[in-house]
């Protein structure tokens, strides 16, 4: 009898894959385990076990697998399911779902080793082989294998895989794959006195024997000390610290016997021990609001939870959690920033402890590897707090989905596939999961809320902010105006620099928002006008002060900052637009008391870099704080008075029909980081615009009037939430080829849908890392069967591929773009 398997390999590539195995291995293998596998010719992936059965497969022979990984499933039955939903609605594969919910860890690729085949002699051959050749053989006289990497590293070449593969058919050599385990545990070193010495006369023995050796002396000092204030095993690095010695004192010691060294495996994932259990007090707004969402739970209907800012959403939130943990449930918080996971981490361990755990980006791969298991194993942690990759953690018994601040972009993976919307697909695992889920926000994003509209979703509101609090007052300060009048000092007009010197000298602090990071956008020649642009990329290099740059955002590129035109050699150049460094910059020559900080993505690279950030301004040693929008969504500051705006019109003015719902969205939630205790707070935006139907809606926090505005445009232009939208992009370094390949796509894609096809038209940024891009819209009508329009699609791009010229334009499709 034949036993086989269908295998998920971590590729873009649709189908799963058949291997064959042994009745031993049938009896073992479930779905959900990893078996590393042989794929083409050479090459060896871990795949995951995604069906058992005994039907051959009709086109190929299969064949065995390599060796099982696990001997237990890692990925569960539930999600498997969800990966399935994920690669249908999002048309990417499964394998690219794999390769984004697994932690790199698990994903166990083959390295090339390059063995002799001794059958042969070297000196015998000499006359056969090439120089190259002859280096290679010669080179495994000295040590049993080689691999690829060290092989271009003695030819200094990059490219040895024709060398190789020529030596290999001759039978010179012999080309294996090994397969390497990447996680490593953290091991620590501890000491601990010798069992010998324990007894007291033992000790005093030894202390003698050390007599003249001070420093030796000394770190067994400090070991007692150590040891008497706790009782927890001694790090050698403390010990070192402490005693202020060096590792020969320490080995010394170690080799004489008196103590001895031995090592622990630490779990990277650390979660807060002590539980400063303090009562959740919940106003009668709140209370209320909690009882309308759990009625809702009942009914098994998603809850959209609409809480102005400083409403007091997260104490309701907490509420929630609280009775799921103390049900033995799992619950997930989804918020869209890392910047967002430093205060609700602190806030919600004071209250939950150890039950807390972080997933995000910033993590290193074995802290992912390591949470990854205690979620599937519950070993530890029932609260998990993540960005939008915590969403495909294998949970166990998931009984709650919390997504903070849904509206936001972030919760969008753009790039790479799978391209999932985090707040829609976690709707769909909460109904795999049977697990109740919230979607809380102060500006719902425009189908969220016809969602509720249509009885889809359960809308809660919470209208009020917490403690009585008064909402700020929001100032629009006319740009126009203020340069007619030589009002202005840089980019900051008299009455912002007015107020944010009177909220100091107050003892408050400052937010100030420029949503564009570096010291300016563009440097102009006044001789010519040339500036200067990426090679790679259709935009001009933005300068950054801090290390005298001029830098793509796109692709990395830069170079150093040109004091004379590149075009002209005219020593007349100087920048355009501001971003947040300038901002920074402006401020410590206008207020050089001021304490300015900055927080955008050139500052919060490293792991740790938000906390820092964030610590520093809770705790007052920062006035102004000055940042991109990671600023703006869901930080509680108690003592921030005013927030200010910098240029609220490149908002407005994005070439985008969501441009105007985002731009009320940032500017109210960056209005909310603003007095959010007893004093009311001020709000100031700077606009050349003042009178935007827009802005003037942020003034008097007017959502529902933005609502009725951006529905009806967008059920007169055919956008969502009327239509579904598919985005299919061409990408290639070849303009001409990206040209016609997008001309035949959009026409085939006419036969079938018509005149719901846009395109092909070049983006704003048409060109990427050398590659030209064309786009090509998809609507769906309300009428139309979604799925039905995405089998067509994927017909269509099957075609597509079976066109030989058309192979080298790579094909990206997004479902629901942002």
């Amino acid at each position: 009898m034949n036993f086989y398997i269908d295998v998920i390999i971590p590729l873009a590539i649709n189908n799963t894959f058949t291997y064959a195995i042994s009745q031993e291995e049938y009896d073992l293998l479930q779905p959900g385990m990893r078996v590393a596998v042989p794929f083409g010719k050479s090459k060896i992936y871990t795949g995951i076990v995604a069906k058992i059965h005994q039907q051959h497969p009709e086109i190929y022979t299969p064949k065995f697998i390599e060796t099982i990984l696990d001997q237990s499933p890692i990925v569960s039955k539930l999600q498997l399911a969800f990966w399935e939903w994920i690669s249908s609605y999002y048309l990417c594969s499964l394998g690219e779902v794999m390769r984004a919910a697994l932690p790199g860890i698990f994903l166990l690729e083959s390295e090339t080793v390059i063995q002799r085949n001794n059958q042969h002699d070297t000196i015998e051959l000499a006359n056969q082989l090439s120089d190259e050749q002859f280096l290679v053989l010669e080179a495994l006289e000295k040590q049993s294998q080689l691999k690829i990497k060290e092989v271009g590293q003695l030819l200094g070449k990059k490219n040895v895989l024709p060398i190789l593969q020529e030596m290999a058919q001759k039978k010179y050599i012999l080309l294996e794959q090994e397969i390497f385990e990447q996680y490593k545990p953290k091991l620590i070193k501890y000491i601990r006195l010798s069992e010998s010495y324990e007894n007291p006369q033992a000790m005093n023995a030894m202390l003698e024997e050390l007599g003249r050796a001070h420093k030796q002396k000394e770190i067994v000092m400090q070991f007692f000390t150590l040891k008497a204030q706790s009782n927890k095993p001694i790090s050698r690095k403390k010990l070192k610290e402490k005693a202020q010695a060096s590792d020969a004192s320490l080995n010394a010691l170690v080799d004489k016997g008196f103590l001895e060294e031995y090592t622990l495996q630490i779990d990277r994932v650390k979660n807060q021990n002590q539980i400063a259990q303090q009562l959740i007090d919940l106003s009668a707004e709140q209370q209320a609001a909690l009882n309308q969402i759990e009625a809702n739970f009942k009914a098994s209907k998603p809850v959209l939870f609409h809480g102005i800012t400083s409403s007091g959403k997260t104490e309701v939130y907490m509420k929630l959690i609280d009775k799921q943990v103390k049900k033995g449930k799992q619950v997930l918080f989804l918020v869209p920033e890392i910047a967002l996971t430093t205060q609700l981490i602190k806030r919600l361990e004071a209250y939950f402890g150890q039950e807390v755990m972080v997933y995000h980006s910033k993590y290193s791969q074995q802290e992912r590897f390591e949470t990854y298991l205690h979620i599937y194993n519950q070993t530890k942690g029932k609260i998990i707090v993540g960005t939008r990759s915590a969403l495909l953690l294998p949970f166990q018994d998931l009984g709650l989905i919390l997504v903070d601040e849904s509206h936001e972009n972030s919760f969008k993976q753009l790039n790479p596939a799978p391209r999932y919307q985090a707040r829609d697909a976690a709707v769909v695992l909460s109904h795999l999961c049977k697990a109740s889920i919230v979607l809380g926000t102060a500006t719902p994003s425009i189908e969220s809320y016809y969602n509720a509209q249509r009885d889809k979703y359960a809308l809660v509101s919470l209208k009020k902010r917490y403690g009585q609090v008064i909402p700020p007052e929001i100032h629009l300060i006319n740009l126009k105006e203020k340069y007619k009048r030589n009002q202005m000092k840089g980019h900051f007009s008299d009455v912002l620099i007015e107020a944010i010197e009177q909220t100091i000298l107050a003892g408050k602090q400052v937010i100030l928002f420029q949503n564009r990071r570096g010291y300016s956008p563009t440097l102009e020649c006044h001789t010519c006008g040339h500036s200067p642009h990426c090679p790679n990329c259709d935009v001009s290099l933005t300068f950054h002060k801090h290390n005298n740059s001029l830098r793509c955002h796109y692709c990395g590129y830069h170079i150093a900052m040109q004091k004379a035109c590149m075009a002209c050699g005219s020593s007349e150049v100087s920048t355009k637009g501001f971003g947040t460094e300038q901002i920074e910059t402006e401020l410590n020559t206008l207020l050089p008391k001021a304490r300015v900080a900055r927080m955008d993505l050139d500052t919060t690279r490293g792991k740790n870099a938000y906390d820092k950030i964030l610590d520093k301004f809770e705790q007052h040693s920062i006035d102004i704080l000055v940042g991109t929008q990671m600023l703006t969504k869901g930080l509680d500051f108690r003592n921030v008075d005013l927030v200010g705006v910098m240029n609220a019109d490149n908002l407005l003015n994005f070439p985008d029909f969501r441009a105007h719902e985002r731009s009320f969205q940032m500017l109210v939630q960056v209005a909310g980081r603003a007095g959010r205790t007893a004093k009311q707070g001020k709000v100031l935006i700077q606009t050349f615009n003042p009178h935007h139907q827009i802005l003037q809606q942020v003034t008097t926090n007017s959502y529902e009037d933005m609502f009725k505005e951006q529905v009806y445009e967008r059920k007169n232009f055919k956008y969502p939430p009327f239509y579904r939208l598919i985005k299919i992009t061409c990408k290639q370094r070849d303009y001409n080829a990206v040209e016609e390949a997008s001309l035949w796509l959009s026409e085939a894609l006419r036969q079938g849908l018509r005149d719901n096809v846009l395109g092909p038209e070049f983006p704003a940024v048409a060109r990427v890392r050398n590659e030209y891009r064309k786009n090509i819209i998809v609507k769906i009508p309300m009428n139309y069967s979604v799925k039905k329009t995405k089998d067509f699609i994927l017909k269509v791009k099957k075609s597509y591929e079976s066109i030989g010229k058309f192979r080298k334009v790579k094909l990206t499709i997004d479902v629901d773009p942002v």
